[in-house]
């Protein structure tokens, strides 16, 4: 990971994280070091577990360093947990969340109007 760059507000880093659009981007705006193999498979699921780890952080810094700072130790936390795993072991997305095919069981006196 690389240095932060300076953000005198927590506004303004907002602001810069308002122009990144993708994985990558953010990858590369906080300076953490990616295999773009593992970003190409798990982009939405790495970005939805450094969502997830900024919502168990709040509240969060009100100085610009210090809020990058804690992003990009998020975000590095997020991506390490793709690197020698996969979505489906990680279960980020709601998708992964639900039971194995087949494993749901209805009742045949639960079914209705069946004829």
């Amino acid at each position: 990971m690389t240095l932060n760059p300076l953000f005198e507000s927590a506004e303004e880093l907002d602001e810069a994280l308002d122009e990144l659009d993708s994985a990558e981007d953010f990858l590369m705006f906080f300076g953490v070091d990616f295999d773009p193999r593992v970003v190409q498979v798990n982009r939405l699921h790495i970005l939805q577990r450094f969502h997830n780890y900024l919502e168990q952080r709040k509240p969060l810094p009100d100085e610009g360093a210090s809020r990058y700072a804690l992003y990009q130790s998020l975000l590095y936390q997020a991506y390490e947990s793709f690197v020698g795993s996969s979505a489906q072991q990680e279960k980020v997305l709601k998708v992964f969340k639900r039971g194995q095919p087949g494993s749901g069981f209805v009742s045949l006196g639960a079914i209705e109007g069946v004829s």
